[in-house]
């Protein structure tokens, strides 16, 4: 069982929760709860069975637990006072012979040991050895379970876990308060050993108060937690008067008295809290689950934003919209003068007849469309995974869970392209080009009738084929659309007196498919940064299993 138990802390602890989603500040508080409880408690109480019964003093601000616990040592063990919050560090108080006991780290590993004046920051566990305690029990005043000081709240809650009785402090005026009834409903449910002490109590309410709070526990499932009524009566050198204090002190010495009493309570208290085990850790394990679906969510928010970055790109790079300005002009001057564009029409038959010769009569700039091509290409691309990051960000910032993931990152750095974005494009353009070249060698060394011809112009028909793949008129309008669809046709007209019209159909789409699948690829590179971001912080995908798995052999063990 002591291995089982370290294991499912071990896993607890490597779930951090670090998505602010809904109702997680509960979630971390109950992993770390049953951390605590595990590490503070279980292991240690396992380890050491016969070890003295730790009875932790809590309760509410004022209630007068460290003058109780003074009043029963009989000395000023824990500092009293109306200054609140009064007990900042613990203070743990045993007969010297129990000492041994407490000064290794077996319970409350986190807080080092001082037989003096305890720190300030409460970090450290004060010990204090003292022959009016009895032996076999324990003592520890805790800090204030509704403290002004959160870390004062987080000890208590801690030492708490840490007890195998709960010897919990309220007063005739304050018994009520829902603070102090949501840790006795915490022991109910754990089955963790209860007494009740109900401090300051007027005379005319001896009665009428204990009976009322009995009542109220019994409602609550804590029948078997004691009253023990402490009468209101002047302190005597800041003590709690001897009769005054005759139930609590009386219950605590026959407790201390009697072992087999002790094992009973140690027994309940240690069996409450392995049966709270399993719902415990099957919650933290949805709170896992429930970080990995927010998680799951914010990536597909990214997904998204790059699925209609991939669309903007497809549509700039159709209907003829790339071929407006620098492109339109470079293919213009390679394919000749304004006279031959405004002819062109009247004249197809011949350019059919004549198009080998006009490659091989001249050297065109087929560099320069090239060029343009790619400036455009890049262009169209980083203004769209631009808009890409601007959307995954905006989606992030409208749920809680991603505006907490982007207080860990760069803001800035995310909502545009990556700095090698460009380099990045201009690789995969240039790299595009090359397999529209090798698409027109393989099909020109297929032709027998045009193989010389593209011996010497593979450059040349490359860039047609280019052309021809953005060339459709839809999207332009007026002048472009003669000026474009002048371009697709003569680019068209060549190819296919080279190709034929299958072929160049087929060299056309293979070609666009291509260069779309390079566009993806570039796309989701770029998404790979809010992946990363993602990735560091989500929960790995077996750790709710794991912790349900460790919890199931916990529960195995006992049988």
């Amino acid at each position: 069982m002591h291995a089982a138990l370290a294991e499912l802390e071990a896993h607890l602890a490597a779930a951090e929760l670090r998505f602010d989603v809904p109702e997680v500040d509960s979630a971390r508080r109950a992993r770390d709860e049953l951390r605590g409880q595990i590490g503070d408690y279980l292991l240690p109480r396992l380890l050491d069975i016969d070890a003295p019964l730790l009875t932790v003093v809590g309760g509410s601000t004022g209630a007068g637990k460290s003058t109780l616990v003074n009043s029963i040592v009989g000395a000023e063990v824990s500092a009293a006072g109306v200054l609140r919050p009064t007990t900042r560090a613990p203070v743990l108080v045993c007969h010297p012979d129990d000492l041994r006991w407490f000064t290794s780290d077996r319970i409350l590993p986190g807080l080092a040991r001082t037989t003096g004046k305890a720190s300030a920051d409460g970090r450290s566990l004060q010990l204090v050895g003292d022959d009016d305690v009895p032996r076999g029990l324990a003592l520890l005043d805790a800090p204030d379970i509704d403290s002004v000081v959160e870390s004062n709240r987080e000890l208590a809650a801690q030492l708490l876990a840490a007890a195998d009785l709960w010897l919990f402090v309220t007063t005739a005026a304050r018994y009520a308060d829902a603070v102090p009834w949501e840790l006795l409903r915490t022991a109910e449910s754990r089955s963790t050993a209860l007494a009740v002490v109900l401090n300051r109590v007027p005379a005319e309410a001896l009665h009428e108060v204990p009976t009322d709070l009995a009542r109220m526990l019994e409602r609550e499932g804590l029948r078997r937690a004691p009253v023990l009524t402490v009468p209101e009566a002047p302190l005597f050198n800041g003590m709690i008067p001897r009769q005054s204090l005759a139930q609590v002190t009386g219950w605590l010495d026959e407790l201390a008295a009697d072992e087999e009493a002790r094992a009973s309570v140690v027994r309940m208290t240690l069996e409450g809290a392995l049966d709270s085990l399993g719902p415990r850790a099957a919650a933290v394990a949805d709170a896992v689950d429930i970080q990995r679906a927010a998680a799951a969510a914010l990536v597909d928010d990214v997904a998204a934003a790059y699925d209609v970055a991939e669309a903007e790109a497809i549509q700039g790079l159709s209907g003829g919209a790339l071929l407006r300005g620098e492109v339109l002009a470079r293919w213009h001057e390679f394919i000749g003068t304004g006279e031959f564009m405004r002819t062109l029409e009247a004249r197809l038959g011949w350019a059919r007849d004549r198009v080998a010769e006009f490659f091989l009569g001249r050297t065109p700039p087929a560099a320069e469309v090239r060029s343009a091509v790619e400036s455009s290409i890049e262009t169209i691309v980083v203004a769209a995974c631009d808009k890409a990051s601007e959307r995954s960000v905006a989606s992030w910032s409208a749920v809680s869970a991603g505006r907490s993931l982007l207080q860990e990152v760069d803001r800035r750095a995310l909502e545009r392209s990556s700095a090698g974005l460009r380099a990045s494009v201009d690789a995969e353009v240039r790299a595009w080009q090359g397999h529209v070249l090798g698409l027109v060698a393989a099909e020109g060394a297929s032709k027998r009738a045009t193989g010389r011809a593209l011996s010497f112009g593979v450059n040349s028909v490359g860039v047609a084929l280019m052309v021809a793949v953005f060339a459709h008129t839809g999207g332009l309008s007026g002048a472009e659309v003669v000026v474009a669809g002048g371009t697709a046709t003569l680019s068209q007209k060549v190819l296919e007196a080279l190709f034929g019209d299958q072929a160049v159909r087929d060299l056309t789409t293979r070609a666009r498919t291509d260069l779309l699948a390079r566009i993806r690829s570039l796309l989701d590179a770029e998404a790979v940064r809010f992946h990363a971001v993602v990735d560091s912080l989500v929960p790995g995908q077996d750790q709710a299993g794991a912790i349900r798995a460790a919890a199931a052999a916990v529960d195995a063990t006992r049988s």
